[in-house]
């Protein structure tokens, strides 16, 4: 198999001091590799969602480390660490952080404003990935007028409209009812086995877990679990 994507060495985390020092992961170690779908699962304050912020590079270990292409993250610095984060990664969260008053287009074109991306090719761009999401009819609606899950599948355009190989998905369809949380999944599944994007999945949900290549389970900051679905 090719070089993984991610090679995560003993990871180690904690926040506060003294009687308050609370260790979030514990020494986590695992591979992930490109165009996998992986879940990590674990109950509220087991670790999961601090390890998805070390991995997108939103936080630094206290001690272990990661590798992305095979180069350890902790040398990227400035510039440098923000222009890997905006073109490698994307993200879907629960909650959407739209923002209500401006356009579909516009909260979905907000990355490429970042990166500096000219108004025409932002604009065509946000379409393109409108498009995707049967969501072009909506491009002039204000955020605020849409359903959950419309605002979901902005989202979902707004992580893609850079075209990243990672996708981080944080409990995406938690504000979701039954359904509308099924055709969500359904999008995320179909851009990771279509297109090969790595979807990274935190969530509590066995369901969508099982979904997954890959389950991997960490509870009180250590893996206690990791499964694949060949196996399970």
């Amino acid at each position: 198999m090719s070089t993984p994507i991610f090679q995560i060495s003993d990871l180690r985390k904690h926040y506060g001091r003294g009687q308050s020092r609370f260790d979030a992961l514990k020494g986590v170690s695992f591979d992930i590799h490109g165009g996998e779908s992986v879940a990590i699962v674990g109950k509220s304050g087991s670790g999961k969602s601090t390890l998805m912020h070390l991995l997108a590079l939103l936080d630094a270990p206290d001690s272990g480390s990661i590798a992305l292409d095979g180069v350890d993250t902790a040398t990227l610095r400035g510039g440098t660490l923000n222009k890997t984060r905006n073109k490698t990664f994307g993200f879907v969260f629960q909650q959407f952080f739209l923002t209500g008053n401006d356009s579909v287009l516009e909260n979905v074109i907000l990355p490429l404003k970042i990166a500096g991306v000219g108004r025409t090719e932002r604009k065509r761009r946000g379409m393109a990935a409108l498009e995707q999401l049967e969501l072009a009819d909506k491009a002039r609606s204000k955020a605020l007028n849409l359903s959950g899950g419309q605002k979901q599948r902005v989202v979902i355009a707004r992580a893609l409209v850079n075209n990243p190989r990672i996708l981080f998905a944080d409990e995406p369809t938690g504000n979701l009812d039954t359904a509308t949380g099924a055709v969500v999944e359904d999008i995320l599944f179909t851009l990771n086995r279509e297109h090969g994007i790595t979807l990274v999945v935190v969530t509590h949900d066995e369901e969508l877990a099982a979904r997954c290549d890959r389950r991997i389970v960490i509870r009180d900051g250590l893996i206690v679990d990791e499964t694949t679905k060949d196996a399970a």
